[in-house]
């Protein structure tokens, strides 16, 4: 039996009648957790809502304004869950939730364009694929893609798309010749009535089930997001279409304009930023606990700049202690920070300056500039020394 959903994918009204309505139970999944719901397994004299199937989740909508929360198929016909009991032989009206459908025509369609494709350039077989909430895979029969590959399939398909193709159902009883022609991962054991084959015009033809586009225009487009390595050497291919794909780049712009200015960067150098974060981060764990162990607080490193340096310092907070870091050549050019009490800082920040034969300027605690030269380096921390053990002695 092919439903009304089946014969025209298009539909989002229709008017039909409850065959039957008895009690059932349906178990969802919540945030990891089973969940046990009470209510009614409705069957219509025919639906427009989808039951799940084909590698395609079920429709949703309501049937006499009673939310439909599941369609499953048994046999020759479609099992709706409701919350609430329907009359039998009560004429009813379904809706359909058309913007969840029709992603569904676009994802499954596009999987049928590129298995098709995928088969016919590489002769990549698709032995899987799963219709997800945001994107989509395709399982291939390969352990490894070749470099370049899904970036002409990628233009491949969607010159399909641009191209217009008519995308058309075919039913064929089980025993018709031209059935052993096209592509199928077989039969359901429970499938009834004819053969539904869709037809990609010059493209595909293949057994399916699903709701599809009637154009393959209607995909609007596709984006192969990438590849990952799958199960059995086998090859998962990412990809989304149509209203996704539209929907990807939006949040994708809205991440890239927060990342900008959290990282005061252009979208070229996110990355790099996010990896001199990650490494600058790492160093800071071991400095910060070299540091807090000498007196007064002092390191130098050879690579970094300012921001370096005050992130350290505020890490380990300078009220009461002080702290002198330096990034640069240890005989050669760099900066300079000294952190700590006001007074000291206020004191000894200028003659540290002399001494780094550099240039500096303070306050709130902080002086820090350009050191010409830090061949000094050691004199200016035993300098610092001294007001340190001043200041420890003060304490006391």
């Amino acid at each position: 039996m092919a439903f009304q959903c089946q014969r025209d994918c298009y539909m989002q009204e229709f008017d039909t009648c409850v065959v039957s309505c008895v009690p059932a139970e349906l178990t969802l999944e919540n945030n990891g957790k089973k969940d046990k719901l009470k209510g009614f397994n409705l069957k219509l004299k025919d639906t427009i809502l989808f039951p799940e199937g084909g590698g395609q989740p079920d429709d949703h909508g309501t049937v006499g304004g009673v939310p439909v929360l599941r369609v499953l198929r048994q046999g020759p016909e479609a099992v709706h869950f409701i919350s609430s009991a329907l009359e039998e032989g009560q004429d009813v009206h379904i809706k359909l939730d058309w913007e969840r459908r029709f992603d569904h025509m676009q994802q499954h369609s596009g999987q049928h364009l590129i298995t098709a494709l995928a088969d016919t350039m590489f002769g990549y077989k698709t032995t899987s694929w799963d219709l997800g909430r945001q994107r989509s895979s395709i399982e291939l029969d390969t352990a490894a893609v070749k470099p370049g590959e899904m970036e002409a399939l990628e233009v491949a398909v969607n010159e399909k798309i641009r191209a217009h193709i008519p995308v058309t159902v075919n039913l064929l009883s089980i025993d018709d010749p031209a059935v052993e022609k096209v592509r199928s991962r077989g039969l359901p054991d429970d499938h009834a009535g004819p053969i539904r084959i869709i037809d990609i015009e010059g493209v595909d033809a293949n057994m399916c089930c699903g709701t599809h586009v009637s154009n393959l225009s209607h995909l609007q487009v596709i984006k192969i997001l990438g590849t990952e390595k799958g199960k059995k050497n086998k090859t998962n291919l990412i990809f989304i279409a149509g209203s996704r794909v539209l929907k990807y780049a939006e949040k994708s712009y809205s991440i890239e304009k927060s990342l900008t200015g959290l990282l005061k960067t252009g979208a070229d150098e996110h990355v790099d930023a996010v990896d001199k974060l990650q490494k600058t981060v790492k160093r800071l764990q071991k400095v910060t606990c070299c540091v807090i162990q000498s007196k007064p607080c002092s390191f130098h490193s050879k690579d970094g700049d300012n921001e370096f340096m005050n992130i350290i310092a505020n890490e380990i907070g300078f009220l009461d202690t002080v702290i002198f870091l330096t990034v640069g050549e240890e005989k050669g050019a760099g900066l300079f920070l000294l952190a700590g009490p006001e007074d000291i800082v206020t004191e000894v920040g200028p003659r540290v300056s002399e001494l780094l034969q550099g240039k500096g300027a303070g306050k709130a605690g902080r002086y820090q500039g350009k050191a010409n030269s830090l061949v000094k380096r050691a004199e200016a921390e035993a300098l610092l020394k001294e007001h340190s053990c001043k200041l420890t002695a003060g304490e006391e």
